[in-house]
């Protein structure tokens, strides 16, 4: 039944991707022009999410593939963007702002990095 675990990564990827589109209008007027913060954020949200999500159900005695799955590839791969944020990047390298794109992928990268690490042992 291949159908099934589609039609979860499916409805999971609707719901982070609702959830992303919704923070990112949300944020516009906060965030200052010329660094990405909405994508940041969003992405970093997404790595504590699915570490949470992925130190939760490696302590399960009999995990649910099914919700792992609505939550981690759907719901969190939804939420999060890579394509964005490498077009963010890319971006502020043509705007000539060389310093802050190596900002934004440092902090994107390695603090994503640190998050999910410390989010899947905190649980």
């Amino acid at each position: 039944m291949m159908w099934r675990p589609m039609l979860v990564v499916g409805l999971g990827s609707f719901i982070g991707g609702a959830l992303r589109y919704s923070l990112s209008m949300w944020m516009r007027p906060l965030c200052t022009q010329g660094f990405p913060w909405a994508t940041l954020i969003v992405n970093l949200l997404g790595c504590v999410v699915f570490g949470v999500v992925m130190g939760l159900f490696s302590k399960c005695s009999s995990p649910t593939h099914t919700v792992c799955l609505l939550l981690t590839t759907g719901v969190c791969g939804g939420f999060t963007t890579f394509s964005t944020f490498a077009y963010e990047g890319i971006q502020l390298l043509y705007q000539g702002n060389i310093m802050l794109c190596a900002v934004y992928v440092f902090l994107s990268v390695i603090l994503g990095l640190v998050l999910i690490a410390s989010a899947y042992c905190s649980v």
